[in-house]
């Protein structure tokens, strides 16, 4: 099956996922545009701040999508195309979207809370201490995968500003100059009052003269240092208001992603007319694989690109706080994901483009496998236009794991403090003694990036496996926290029993699987 058709299939079927079934999700549960929403009703100015309705698709959609939906799909490649195909696509539409739709609406019915808050509001407060502790313990590996992808994509052998830049190089340099622009976009749209369509055009002329001049004037530190960067930065953009940082950079970035999947499609389409497409991937490989049974190996190594428990945690901690109306909870809760079951499709085709060098290990990330997969499509590896291409997808991917590290971060610091709070406590103001200490929000903000970051710098195949897992694991428990709220509320909630059950038994048979291994191998180790 060629790459367009593969495409094309997955676009219509999402399409159709989103009009019909999204549509009687929001019907069953009973969707209320004239109910005032927790941004509405609270609006601190830092973490409760009312977005406009694209500025917060952007940040939703920037965050959940990460690095993810790329590493998760090229790495599931060897099982072949089509299980990885049906996966994203029936698990997008029915797990993924359900999962984020759901979360999103419950906890914008519980004042904007946590899913923690949902699980004390059904299963009491002990199960939300350990609901909470395991959220955290997932995110710490969130931080580490991403530190390790940014970390990955920005090091370099050379220091300081050099001219003919490397791809990491040049990506390294868009990106500090792309933090800076947000903050300026955030300022003017924000406080000066200067309006988001204008603000939108000045911006995305500013990234691609940024692109420009990044392309000769590049950035170079080594690995270990742009980790310690990183952890810096995502300390900083955690604690500061929304509207100075994460707001206006997330929308900004969604740009960014919106073009490489414009550019992606449409090398697609060139490549297939053109006739230059070399689609490598075929439709089944086999059971067993590096990564692997097809079972359940395919569903905890997609992760992203078809259902993530990240996302929830992403849905209750950020983006419900800052929905001005629940008319928008399809477009951003569900639509997001089904955008990003696109994206692994895209991921999927690229990397079936250069699947020979990708079994051959020439890659040295799944990111750099997409990129070049895509940039192939255009030309050969010496051409202008295939470096152009290669640069821009590497810094969208770059830029995406950046802002799935600020959403992170930020989710962090409200569990955290959440963690040490007892009923009635709203902020960390209200607790005491060492409960306080532990509460305040830099505490447990710095405890997590350092942690995550000291991760980082381990290989990232390691820190992915043990993410994947985890990730999936969260997914069943926020599905079954959602059908148990709605069911206490007297909404159907049916839709979540096969989705909840499948993915927590994916979940724990991976988990007996790695343990009869190691067992294996202890016993193996007794016997020499």
């Amino acid at each position: 099956m060629s790459a367009i058709l593969i495409i094309v299939a997955a676009i219509v079927l999402l399409v159709l996922g989103y009009i019909f079934y999204g549509s009687w999700l929001a019907k069953q549960w009973g969707i209320d545009p004239s109910r005032k929403t927790p941004a509405v009703e609270v609006d601190d100015g830092v973490d409760y701040v009312v977005a406009k309705p694209a500025v917060l698709m952007g940040h939703h959609y920037s965050s959940i999508a990460g690095a993810g939906p790329i590493n998760g799909p090229v790495q599931a490649s060897v099982f072949g195309w089509l299980p990885v195909f049906l996966w994203c696509v029936i698990g997008g539409i029915f797990f993924g979207g359900l999962q984020d739709f759901g979360s999103m609406f419950a906890s914008v019915r519980h004042g904007g809370k946590s899913l923690g808050e949902v699980i004390a509001d059904t299963m009491g407060t002990k199960a939300k201490k350990l609901f909470l502790i395991f959220a955290l313990l997932v995110l710490i590996l969130v931080i580490a995968s991403f530190v390790n992808v940014v970390a990955g994509t920005f090091a370099s052998e050379n220091t300081g500003i050099t001219t003919n830049p490397t791809g990491n190089e040049t990506t390294a340099m868009v990106s500090v100059i792309f933090i800076i622009l947000a903050i300026v976009y955030g300022i003017f749209t924000n406080r000066v009052g200067v309006k988001t369509a204008p603000a939108t055009v000045v911006g995305i002329i500013l990234i691609a003269l940024t692109l420009v001049f990044a392309l000769n004037y590049g950035l170079a530190l080594s690995r270990t240092t742009w980790i310690i960067l990183i952890g810096a930065y995502i300390v900083v953009a955690s604690l500061v208001p929304v509207w100075i940082l994460l707001q206006p950079r997330d929308y900004l970035s969604s740009y960014l992603l919106y073009a490489m999947m414009i550019v992606a499609l449409f090398g697609i389409i060139f490549s297939a007319f053109a006739g230059t497409a070399n689609f490598q991937l075929p439709a089944v490989t086999g059971w067993n694989t590096s990564v692997g049974t097809l079972f359940p190996a395919l569903f905890i190594t997609v992760a992203c690109g078809a259902c993530s428990g990240f996302h929830s945690l992403i849905a209750t901690g950020t983006t419900s706080k800052q929905l001005d109306n629940e008319s928008h909870l399809k477009p951003i809760g569900y639509g997001s994901m089904l955008i990003e079951s696109a994206l692994a499709i895209i991921a999927l085709i690229a990397v079936g483009m250069v699947f020979d060098k990708y079994t051959a290990g020439e890659f040295g990330s799944p990111a750099v496998a997409f990129s070049s997969g895509i940039a192939t499509m255009f030309g050969a590896e010496t051409t202008t236009v295939y470096g152009v291409v290669y640069a821009l997808l590497t810094l969208a991917v770059s830029v995406f794991a950046l802002t799935s590290l600020d959403t992170g971060t930020r989710l962090s610091r409200f569990m955290f403090s959440e963690l040490f709070l007892k009923e009635g406590e709203a902020t960390w103001k209200d607790a005491k003694g060492i409960r306080k200490f532990l509460a305040f929000p830099l505490t447990g903000t710095l405890f997590m990036v350092i942690v995550g970051c000291i991760l980082g710098g381990l290989s990232l195949s390691a820190i992915w496996g043990l993410f994947g897992a985890a990730n999936q694991l969260l997914a069943g428990i926020a599905l079954m926290a959602v059908a148990a709220w709605l069911g206490n509320i007297g909404k159907n909630n049916k839709m979540f029993f096969i989705p909840m059950i499948f993915m927590l038994i994916a979940t724990l048979t991976s988990l007996i699987i790695t343990i009869v291994k190691k067992i294996k191998l202890v016993a193996a180790a007794s016997a020499a």
